[in-house]
């Protein structure tokens, strides 16, 4: 009695088209799904970029946990209408400083809210 093995199979060569069609489709998923361009621009000087400064301090501290105004705690809206009250002219500068700690996101929050206000001259300091 002889024992015999099966016929060897040629082996196949996988098909390479579904990986290519997942790979396009990914590739469109992100092309639609990703942004392009700016969403937004928020205008800033640069201090001491040669403007001269007039008028009584208008400092805006932002914190880690708030903002400051010269010194004075304060929510963003009541920082725009005590800020209103120290400027004459919406085009006055508004030194803007931000504190070791304090997000990105909390600095451009109140530079958003400084523009809508109709800041238009804001500086920011290190």
């Amino acid at each position: 009695m002889s024992f015999q093995f099966a016929r060897t199979r040629p082996s196949r060569r996988p098909s390479l088209t579904p990986m290519i069609d997942v790979v396009f489709l990914l590739l469109v998923f992100f092309m639609l799904a990703a942004r392009f361009g700016q969403d937004g621009a928020l205008p800033l000087s640069l201090a001491g970029s040669g403007s001269t400064y007039s008028g009584p301090p208008r400092l805006v501290d932002v914190l880690p946990e708030g903002q400051r105004l010269n010194g004075q705690a304060g929510e963003v809206a009541e920082i725009v209408a005590r800020l209103n009250d120290l400027t004459d002219r919406p085009d006055d500068t508004v030194v803007l400083r931000a504190v070791d700690g304090a997000s990105l996101q909390r600095l451009v929050t109140l530079m958003s809210a400084l523009e809508q206000a109709g800041f238009t001259r804001l500086v920011l300091v290190e």
